[in-house]
């Protein structure tokens, strides 16, 4: 077996997370006071994407609205995710800790969903019904670049009350006019979704390059449109990124929903792969592997298509009916796709080298990475530790070491 060894790195990001984000949530939401009838239902958006302290922060949403005398349900907010059921939203909102028993609150799950008056939009604008019949939504989300396009609003309060809260048929109706449904018609969607007035606030949050929560602001219904744009900024400020723009390959240990909507963050690949969309000029990677889906995923494999090699393990894993169904909405196949299936990990390396044309053994440019959402601990080849031993960013954590163990699978991270 042909010996890769690559060595252990550690990137430092600033460390300017929350110190006590229960009470930064708490502050924030005194802003919503008086906004809350007494007896009233309050519905609480909650996405599918993985949120840093996320059940920590619906809970105290769900407190808030109590203390103000009020019935707090949560409602899925995510479009056609779940295999696009009820109960594929619970049981991802359960994964990240939503239940009735931990936060104090019922889900209320349905993919029914009430017709808003369109204002002349060239596509149809829906509701959750539960939502639609609360007396007021809260959501709750990340901004961050979206995996997709890149606009005034991209991931967060925006896209979930049209996306989001839209459920299967709202996300289709967007999703059917491509790249120009996410970047043009949101916004006009998101007036009409606003304008019923039922939005009575939203959570915003931004993760910093280290996957913590770093800013929590609490945004009333008639000013999120007008203030999301700013955090959108400061959230592309403090994303991660790889350590360099050019790589033969990319080892990926895992992809999934939890990490990104597209499954593997198309920022920091440097890949979109939607038709008629340009591809980015960096990072410039010839091949890319991935090893395994997330728990999280429920078998939900969108974004497969982003890569070259995938391994047998990751595949698998697969449940088509769910992948299908979100990759359908979507309309962008390409990212359904499955790539070559190696038996291993070693295997699927040897693969994307030969995808690299003709390389000398040793000048091998490899980076390994956990995951598109953690960017802090990486393994480099020699030539990369080369490169980046004047980077004060960059401190090597251990020696050069094979990363496969002996049935050709990776020795952990």
């Amino acid at each position: 077996m042909k010996e890769f060894k690559l060595t252990k790195i550690r990137r430092h990001y600033p460390d300017n997370s929350l110190t006590d984000v229960a009470k930064a949530c708490r502050e924030e939401l005194q802003k919503f006071k008086g906004l809350i009838k007494e007896n009233s239902t309050i519905a609480i958006g909650v996405g599918s994407r993985g949120v840093d302290n996320i059940q920590l922060i619906t809970k105290e949403v769900v407190d808030f609205v109590k203390s103000q005398h009020a019935i707090p349900i949560i409602i899925p907010a995510m479009g056609s995710h779940g295999g696009a059921t009820a109960e594929g939203q619970i049981e991802i909102l359960n994964t990240y800790g939503i239940k009735e028993s931990t936060i104090g609150a019922p889900i209320r799950s349905s993919m029914d969903v009430v017709e808003l008056p369109n204002k002349g939009i060239p596509n149809p604008v829906y509701m959750d019904r539960n939502a639609f019949n609360s007396d007021g939504i809260i959501l709750i989300n990340k901004i961050k670049p979206h995996t997709d396009f890149h606009s005034t609003y991209e991931s967060g309060l925006v896209k979930m009350s049209v996306i989001g809260l839209g459920k299967e048929l709202g996300a289709a109706s967007i999703h059917h006019f491509g790249v120009y449904g996410l970047a043009d018609l949101i916004p006009d969607v998101a007036k009409v979704v606003f304008g019923t007035g039922r939005i009575l606030g939203g959570i915003a949050l931004i993760e910093n390059a280290n996957d913590k929560t770093m800013l929590l602001q609490a945004i009333e219904g008639d000013k999120i449109m007008s203030l999301e744009p700013e955090l959108l900024d400061i959230s592309r400020a403090n994303m991660p990124a790889l350590p360099v723009n050019k790589l033969d390959v990319l080892l990926i240990d895992r992809m999934g929903k939890n990490l990104s909507g597209a499954g593997i963050d198309t920022n920091i690949i440097g890949r979109i792969r939607i038709f008629g969309q340009p591809e980015p000029e960096n990072p410039d990677i010839r091949s890319i592997v991935v090893s395994d889906l997330t728990e999280e995923s429920h078998g939900n494999a969108i974004g497969i298509g982003l890569a070259d090699v995938i391994t047998k393990n990751l595949f698998d894993k697969i449940n088509f009916e769910v992948t299908n169904k979100n990759v359908a909405t979507s309309s962008f196949l390409e990212r359904g796709k499955i790539p070559i299936v190696a038996e291993n990990d070693h295997a699927a390396l040897l693969l994307a080298l030969r995808n690299c044309g003709l390389v000398d053994e040793g000048s091998e440019r490899i980076i390994r990475i956990k995951d598109t959402l953690h960017l802090d601990e990486l393994y480099v080849s020699n030539v990369l530790l080369e490169d980046l031993k004047d980077d004060p960013l960059i401190e090597v954590e251990s020696g050069k070491s094979d990363i496969f163990n002996d049935q050709n699978f990776y020795n952990p991270f």
